[in-house]
């Protein structure tokens, strides 16, 4: 059983951004930017559904998502491959990722306009810590 390790927690609590890539049952691939990936135990991970129809119907047909997660930090990129598994629209989960929403969207003057329609839970599959190539001038 894949678990997610502890330094992966601050990574998925900064309120940055992440990358998602899903694939539809024909093959045909989708990313789309997703506003969170919250920790709910250390083996399953909550991404937040606001208003990606083409990315929940892949997800529907093929369980199987990407997700890449960006450390500032560590200097590196977290890249997991999680199973879609069910969504939440209440309880703990859900009102502590739409309470991180809406504080998102106050500090960039987009309150009011996002706004969680579900918690989707995903078991993780796997989980990889990419460091980034050092950059060097030409």
């Amino acid at each position: 059983m894949v678990r997610l390790p502890e330094e992966i927690r601050p990574v998925l609590d900064s309120g940055i951004p992440a990358v998602m890539v899903t694939c539809s049952a024909d093959g045909i691939p989708n990313v789309t930017v997703i506003s969170q990936v919250y920790y709910v135990d250390e083996t399953h991970a909550a991404l937040s559904f606001q208003f990606f129809s083409k990315t929940i119907r892949n997800v529907r047909e093929n369980p199987r998502a990407y997700v890449n997660v960006p450390d500032m930090g560590g200097h590196a990129t977290w890249v997991l491959h999680l199973e879609f598994q069910h969504s939440e629209t209440e309880g703990p989960v859900f009102e502590a990722m739409d309470m991180q929403i809406e504080a998102i969207a106050s500090t960039t003057g987009m309150s009011g306009i996002f706004k969680l329609r579900a918690a989707d839970i995903y078991r993780v599959v796997s989980v990889d810590k990419v460091p980034y190539a050092e950059w060097t001038a030409p």
